[in-house]
């Protein structure tokens, strides 16, 4: 038999589709009003907002996914880590920027609204990590069975804690050949004081026992205390920047209750938008009719710059302004880089992708600077440096950038004679020996209190590396597990000058760390600076402790001498700290044979002819300016 072959014109292909589209458009808007339908059924009491305390690789983003799949968000085994959507959060394993996924979960015969905040685990993020804990009432800690408590892990629990969250302890990779969980058990009652009968055991990866967590999650983690009554207030918990919609609000509604066509308002910058669309997370952007106390969600307002959604921010409406929510607190820079293009070609792309990238992250500052030896660049302000690294590897990444950065510096408090008060971010404004350092009181920089574990038997060599780098120690903390907890106070400067790199390779990479802000202390410090021929390279100037000048003073004379080429003059290379040479190195000049001509002369003319030479050499010196590849620069600051 032959099949039969049907032919169609062009009119009913068309018909076909169109009937395909309405089919799935009528499901699409079927499928919305019952989510919708199922939303409006759900009162405040049965709302459960809570994120994952862990450390790095813990398995946090799998966690979430299982979760999502078991209430049917997505479908199992469709996509991993949907929480992390940025490229270098599923490639370094680590989460950025924070995220949140609304859930269904129907317990005992009542459905239950599920909102899962994802936070970033590491310090340098810990602005979105305190502000998204603040729209949770509890949290799953979560502790690596094979690892066991890290520093992280203790100092996320403890920013928990302080927030007054409800706090379910899980051991997560119970699967692994080498977990130990009695360890890690004994570890968590001791450390966080929780009780053994609380803990649940599971295997992100596999599965097993995370059904366990749902139950737990509803009957142990108490609902949102807001009231629907009261006039709207909302927590501003992140933002991100959408070329077609601008910028979309992540928010946790305290009170009351907001619609599309109302107007909010921000009490801290005082601008007032109309609402666009709200909605939820499910796991993307999911349109509702409203938005209501208890619920985290997302607000379109046609807001067109991230500069003005600041984390920690209360929206309300205007109709009805009420006292903004506590806890408001600007992010503040701690670590500061020059930034320059490898290519000067390239400078107004580069300009415009950088100004992109910084729309989708409200805690980066950038600002424009010229250097006489690098050209045009950028100085960017950064929370630490993980978050600097992340940034540049998101501009090479995503849009094919190359940059070069200067050595990253901290923002130093000068303290004038009159009392007044000036932070430096760059090296280049530092007050020198000659111009203001006679009217300057004194000069602090900034200390963080940094928290380390790691096996007892490379504690003296910690303890050593701690303090060759300033460090005050504070408190030693001997675990059960053949750990130690270490805390130290350390200069902001030599933390971000890979001090963890450092730890790692003292421990053989059993070592975590985990830090927070402590304060300035009052500290002598002074600005490096080197010296081509007596101009000075505004680009690698650096301040540091005066202790430290004599030695990096020497490094960088003999490596910057590698990458100068020879010239026709004498180039001389000087480090200059405190009005003083500290280090100093000479390129020779090229020289030319002048006598190579004269085979029988007089003395008189050879010493005639090396005379004129040496003027000359003087007089080139005295009117010539040195030619510096940028290649030098550059190469100098990779290796530095």
């Amino acid at each position: 038999m032959f099949n039969r072959i049907v032919c169609l014109t062009r009119n009913q292909c068309q018909n076909i589709i169109r009937i395909r589209r309405n089919l799935s458009s009528t499901s699409s808007i079927q499928n919305s009003q019952s989510i919708q339908e199922r939303l409006d059924s759900i009162p405040i009491e049965r709302y459960r907002n809570f994120s994952i305390v862990a450390h790095v690789d813990h398995g946090k983003s799998t966690l979430s996914d299982r979760l999502l799949e078991l209430t049917g968000v997505i479908e199992k085994g469709s996509n991993k880590q949907v929480l992390d959507k940025l490229d270098v959060e599923r490639e370094r394993g680590i989460t950025v920027k924070a995220q949140t996924c609304s859930m269904f979960y129907n317990y005992k015969g009542e459905d239950y609204l599920l909102h899962l905040v994802d936070t970033p685990g590491h310090v340098d993020f810990r602005a979105e990590v305190s502000r998204s804990y603040a729209s949770c009432g509890g949290a799953l800690l979560l502790v690596d069975a094979s690892q066991g408590v890290q520093a992280q892990t203790v100092a996320n629990f403890y920013l928990a804690y302080s927030l007054g969250l409800k706090l379910i302890p899980v051991i997560n990779k119970i699967d692994l050949d080498h977990a130990d969980i009695p360890r890690s058990i004994d570890q968590v009652e001791t450390t966080f004081e929780l009780p053994k009968e609380d803990i649940i055991k599971v295997s992100a990866k596999t599965g097993l026992n995370v059904p366990d967590l749902l139950p737990a999650i509803v009957e142990r983690i108490p609902p949102p205390t807001g009231k629907l009554d009261n006039p709207f207030r909302s927590l501003l918990v992140d933002s991100w920047y959408d070329s077609y919609l601008g910028v979309v609000l992540l928010v946790h509604v305290v009170d009351g209750s907001i619609n599309k066509g109302q107007r909010i308002f921000s009490p801290h910058t005082q601008k007032k938008y109309e609402v666009k669309e709200v909605g939820m997370m499910y796991p993307d952007r999911f349109p509702t009719d409203r938005l209501k106390a208890g619920q985290v969600g997302y607000i379109v307002c046609g807001m067109k710059n991230t500069i003005e959604a600041i984390i920690g921010d209360t929206f309300m409406n205007v109709n009805q302004p009420t006292t903004p929510l506590p806890g408001f607190e600007e992010p503040k820079p701690m670590v500061f880089v020059g930034a320059f293009p490898a290519d000067f070609t390239d400078f107004k792309d580069l300009d415009d992708h950088m100004n992109h990238l910084v729309l989708n992250d409200r805690s980066v500052t950038l600002q424009r600077e010229t250097s006489n030896a690098l050209g045009q660049g950028w100085r960017l302000g950064f929370l630490g440096s993980l978050h600097a690294s992340v940034f540049k590897e998101r501009l090479e990444k995503e849009y094919g950038a190359s940059l070069i950065l200067t050595n990253p510096t901290v923002p130093y408090k000068v303290i004038l004679g009159d009392g007044e008060e000036k932070i430096i971010t760059n090296p280049d404004d530092f007050p020198d020996h000659t111009t203001k350092r006679m009217n300057v009181s004194k000069f602090q920089e900034p200390y963080v209190e940094a928290l380390m574990t790691f096996p007892q038997e490379y504690l003296g060599n910690v303890i050593k590396l701690c303090d060759n780098n300033r460090g005050i120690q504070k408190e030693i903390t001997y675990l059960t597990t053949g750990q130690v907890l270490l805390r130290y106070e350390i200069p902001l400067a030599h933390l971000v000058e890979d001090f963890f790199g450092k730890l790692k390779s003292t421990t053989r990479g059993y070592a975590s760390l985990d830090y927070e802000d402590a304060g300035y202390h009052d500290s002598k410090i002074c600005k490096l600076e080197l010296l081509i021929n007596g101009k000075g390279v505004d680009a690698l100037a650096q301040v540091m402790h005066h202790s430290l000048v004599q030695t990096v003073g020497k490094e960088w004379v003999e490596k910057f001498k590698e990458h100068v080429k020879n010239q026709l003059f004498e180039v001389i290379i000087q480090a200059k700290a405190n009005n003083k040479i500290v280090a100093r190195s000479t390129v020779k000049a090229k020289r030319k044979d002048v006598l190579a001509k004269l085979h029988a002369s007089d003395i008189s003319r050879r010493k005639k002819l090396l005379v004129n030479q040496k003027e000359g050499k003087k007089r080139m010196k005295a009117i010539g300016n040195i030619s510096v590849n940028q290649d030098a620069y550059q190469a100098f600051l990779r290796r530095s």
